[in-house]
């Protein structure tokens, strides 16, 4: 390994294979060697938590929490191996958002809202920090089979003194495996050449605007290029339009987008991404377990969605997943009530969805409970055919079954038909699906709460996947439904894990039995509220 910084700005990193069959980078000894809590220094001279600034969190050998140095290479690898020759790669980071208007306020009145990564970019880097762009060339004299430039902003004293520490070059080449650590202001300038000689430019940009509403998601990744692209560096500062300046190179015969082919990537965990989102669920489902047991009548469901995001963050997550649904009574008949600003009553039920994000990875779990603790029969009967249906599908998430998204849905409809007609809840012909159960069963889910859209619902399961079931039961106030089961709104939501002859379940810690509900309501289980 050799490092060294050059008149150019720039860190060079080489990376040789190791004796196993992955390639893995090879880091400066301060990288990867354990350091005594007391002995950790106060500010961190890193723009994230690592082995040196943050023991408590980042284990040897780790880029970010959980996750190795070598599964960050293995996927850049896989990647770049599914490209043909001449191939280059451009993926950029996410961009900080302000509370106050404008794009970037005084540095004394920043307000940002927290910053998330880009999830595609965080999946090939495991890097944190805004401002930032990844470029992989295929290169096949290389040892890894690529070359990675990584450009960041490099330390600013006076930045850091508003904002903390930016990571240095020499340590995004030794922690982050990058060949060559470049300062952002590059990034345009050395784009342009590399994508005029490249035969296939892998990027998301724009759609064309009247191809802008379908393709949405491109169009959202590709803002954080498009501001780089805009600065006027040397020659671009004589153009009248930057951005054709640094794509005049990258015409629409060689352009790919680069978004499908990660997420396909993205779409199969593996054994330490798995590991990451079981502890993921297990705060979540604690939390489930415990906003159960504070709930009573007359508190706001405001209180229960406080409740429910600070176990989480006590527990460890970072952020919650999503905006939680805390609805009680009949406001659970609508699918996305996110408002909570509702008082509890006794006899209603809660339909609580909600998960935490923890180190870097979504939960999503549902539960429906009695503010009281106790299932009136009426909630007890519909709760039981639900339970029952949610079960059955969890089963069916197996390679073996040969189901895909779309199939897993249709056999969710048959089933859940089958338990409401006995029941006596009339179901026939479109109004289960238009009235009673309007929405999809199941979403994959991963570094994002909807992850990897561009997985086919008509495509098999695979082994490693993990996709939410999340069958629900929504009865109006109308005749045609028997009176009892009126203002009753409940969904089951567990994360499962497919697997070739039997799923796992990874938010079996959040009660769903009834018996378990009740017991968690009434604090039979052990569980307290705080």
């Amino acid at each position: 390994m050799f490092l060294r910084l050059r008149s150019s700005n720039l860190v060079r990193h080489s990376v040789v294979p190791s004796s196993s069959t992955s390639l893995q980078c090879r880091s400066r000894s301060y990288a990867t060697q354990v350091h005594p809590h007391h002995l950790v220094t106060k500010p961190s001279v890193f723009g994230q938590p690592t082995l040196r600034s943050h023991p408590h969190l980042v284990k040897p050998g780790e880029v970010t929490p959980g996750i190795p140095a070598s599964e960050y290479e293995r996927r850049r690898r896989e990647l770049v191996e599914g490209l043909p020759d001449g191939s280059l790669v451009v993926c950029v980071a996410g961009q900080i958002k302000y509370m106050s208007a404008g794009e970037r306020p005084s540095p004394s009145h920043p307000h940002p809202y927290k910053f998330r990564q880009a999830s595609d970019f965080w999946y090939l880097t495991g890097f944190e920090e805004p401002d930032s762009a990844l470029i992989l060339e295929k290169n096949g004299s290389s040892p890894r089979g690529f070359r990675m430039f990584l450009y960041s902003t490099g330390k600013d004293p006076s930045k850091e003194k508003w904002d903390g520490a930016s990571t240095r070059f020499e340590d995004v080449v030794g922690v982050f495996g990058a060949d060559e650590a470049r300062p952002l202001e590059n990034f345009a300038d050395d784009l342009r050449p590399l994508a005029a000689r490249a035969e296939h430019v892998y990027v998301d940009v724009p759609a064309p605007h009247h191809q802008q509403n379908q393709q949405h998601h491109r169009r959202a990744s590709a803002k954080g290029l498009l501001r780089y692209l805009a600065r006027p560096p040397r020659a671009a500062a004589r153009s009248s339009d930057p951005e054709a300046y640094y794509l005049d190179g990258v015409g629409p015969s060689k352009r790919r987008p680069l978004a499908p082919l990660v997420r396909a990537l993205r779409s199969v965990k593996s054994k330490c991404e798995q590991d990451v989102m079981k502890l993921s669920a297990d705060i979540s489902a604690r939390a489930h377990a415990k906003t159960m047991r504070l709930a009573q009548p007359g508190l706001s469901e405001a209180v229960l969605q406080a409740h429910f995001e600070y176990i989480c963050a006590r527990s460890g997550a970072q952020r919650p997943a999503y905006v939680p649904v805390v609805a009680s009574g009949e406001n659970a008949l609508i699918i996305h009530y996110t408002r909570n600003d509702h008082l509890l009553r006794d006899g209603e039920l809660v339909l609580l969805d909600a998960g935490g994000e923890y180190n870097g990875y979504a939960s999503d779990i549902s539960r429906t409970f009695p503010v009281n603790g106790t299932f009136t029969p009426p909630q007890r009967e519909l709760y039981a055919a639900l339970l029952a249906t949610q079960k059955a599908l969890v089963r069916e998430c197996a390679v073996a079954r040969g189901h895909s998204l779309e199939t897993l849905h249709r056999r969710s409809v048959d089933l859940l038909r089958a338990e409401l007609d006995r029941i006596g809840l009339p179901c026939a012909g479109p109004v289960l699906e238009r009235v009673l159960y309007p929405h999809y069963l199941t979403h994959p889910i991963g570094i994002d709460l909807h992850d990897s859209g561009t997985v086919e619902r008509s495509a098999p399961l695979k082994e490693g996947m993990v996709i939410t079931v999340e069958p629900g039961v929504y009865v109006p106030a109308d005749p045609q439904f028997p009176k009892h089961f009126h203002g009753l709104g409940m969904r089951i939501e567990d994360e499962v894990l497919v697997g070739v002859e039997h799923p796992v379940v990874l938010s079996a810690n959040a009660p769903k039995e009834i018996e378990d509900v009740e017991g968690a309501c009434q604090g039979a289980l052990g569980f307290e509220a705080f």
